[in-house]
């Protein structure tokens, strides 16, 4: 059981930490994070919007008790990332190799894992899966 605990706390670190890091970017108006929501048509509201949701996704994913609230949450956010990388941004922005695609993947596999384990404790619904 220990070890389940273990992986668990990793990936919520891991999920909370990727989340949190882009954070700066987003809202000091860094020169990438505003070329990327240019190109997307949705500066400047759309990087403050996310920063915001994913500021708070961060907060929940580190209380037990909404851990699947702040993965619901990180994956609504990032899927739409992973949307636009797909679509409109490519892979690689601006020549980082597909370092924030990467970072995407990782917080949407992350997420979903939380958010499987933690199925039981979403209110209503829970029970029944």
């Amino acid at each position: 059981m220990k070890s389940l605990f273990t992986f668990t706390f990793f990936l919520k670190v891991i999920v909370a930490a990727i989340l949190l890091q882009t954070l700066y970017f987003k809202f000091t108006g860094a020169a990438e994070s505003v070329y990327i929501f240019q190109t997307v048509g949705m500066e400047p509201w759309g990087r403050i919007g996310s920063g915001v949701v994913e500021l708070i996704a961060s907060i929940l994913i580190l209380i037990p008790a909404t851990t699947w609230l702040g993965a619901l949450l990180a994956i609504g956010t990032i899927s739409g990332a992973l949307f636009f990388h797909l679509t409109i941004l490519g892979i690689e922005v601006q020549g980082d190799g597909g370092f924030l695609f990467i970072l995407a993947c990782v917080v949407f596999v992350a997420s979903a894992i939380l958010l499987w384990k933690e199925r039981r404790n979403i209110p209503v619904i829970g029970k029944n899966l």
